[in-house]
């Protein structure tokens, strides 16, 4: 069974990493919040801190379907840009057949790796400069190829519910929207 990462940095927008994590376990898939600080407890953009489900250390790549970046500005975005290991298993995706997704800050890793060229693209406004090779759009959320981006934490809710379309299927991701009273 392939599952979601969701790469979390000291910094990173809680809203956007939870929100991912919360609905599409609702919808019954596989995600694990994954600590790239190299201990568990990573703390969000707002103090709060959240207990990760492994390691960056610990995941089989072999079996993701998604890697998800949550954004915070800055420092957040700033530790996933930097981070090597992850770096490179951002850029191996698209070969492993990963679907990659970012949100706010976030699209600017993506972009800066040069994973965004031939994409539609969005981001938190001030970022789009750093969406190299990517028709910058702005919209809530863009689906393109492999490439999934939205802009910041008020779009988390549809950027997850992007996800679970593609993971499950539109009926699956309509239904949960509905059922959480999502009215967009």
């Amino acid at each position: 069974m392939s599952k979601v990462y969701v790469f979390l940095a000291d910094g990173f927008e809680e809203i956007e990493g939870l929100t991912v994590v919360d609905i599409l376990r609702r919808a019954g898939i596989e995600t694990e919040m994954v600590s790239i600080t190299g201990k568990k407890h990573v703390t969000g953009s707002h103090g709060i801190e959240i207990g990760a489900d492994v390691l960056f250390e610990e995941i089989d790549s072999a079996q993701a379907s998604v890697y998800v970046l949550p954004g915070g500005g800055m420092p957040g975005t700033r530790h996933l840009a930097a981070h090597e290991g992850l770096s490179k298993l951002l850029l191996g995706a698209e070969t492993a057949g990963v679907k990659v997704a970012a949100i706010c800050a976030a699209p600017s890793v993506l972009g800066e790796l040069g994973l965004l060229k031939g994409h539609r693209a969005v981001c938190y406004p001030g970022f789009e400069e750093k969406l190299l090779g990517a028709e910058v759009t702005r919209g809530p959320v863009e689906v393109s190829g492999n490439v999934t981006t939205s802009r910041g934490m008020g779009t988390a809710i549809p950027f997850a519910l992007a996800l679970v379309a593609q993971l499950k299927d539109q009926k699956t991701a309509d239904e949960l929207g509905k059922a959480i009273i999502y009215t967009a």
